[in-house]
């Protein structure tokens, strides 16, 4: 069994550190560096401040902004994404959501579905992941 501090297992992996009680509890990891790759898991639109915005645009434009902070604090640049997934609830907001992709990761071009899904937990109607290889970006 790996060897553990506060940031999880000490195996060569940087991860960002737990920023929930549910991190802890279920194990999880925001975001994790595996050599020059950066996953960064599903991220939802809660605000600093623990509150959420009633529109996906502010929804995705949230998502990106934990997304780049994640790989910056990781290492990486938002020049380095190479694949975004984006996940709405309802088709209608792909607009707003490619919106606040463009903004945030038009630069670096990556690669990346946007598709609707049954649901998300409440009240959250945009969720989104991302993939980073450091030193990718142009």
């Amino acid at each position: 069994m790996a060897e553990t501090d506060a940031n999880g297992p000490r195996d060569g992996r940087q991860r960002i550190p737990p920023l929930s009680p549910f991190e802890e509890q279920a194990k999880f990891t925001r975001a994790i560096r595996v050599g020059d790759q950066i996953i960064v898991s599903g991220n939802i639109g809660v605000e600093e401040d623990g509150t959420i915005a009633p529109d996906a645009g502010r929804q995705a434009e949230r998502c990106f902004e934990q997304i780049v902070s994640y790989i910056q604090q990781l290492g990486g640049r938002s020049d380095d994404l190479v694949r975004v997934r984006m996940f709405v609830t309802d088709i209608a907001d792909a607009e707003v959501v490619t919106a606040a992709f463009t903004k945030f990761c038009g630069h670096a071009r990556p690669t990346g579905p946007l598709g609707a899904v049954a649901a998300l937990a409440a009240p959250f109607s945009v969720e989104i992941e991302a993939e980073a290889v450091v030193g990718a970006g142009q």
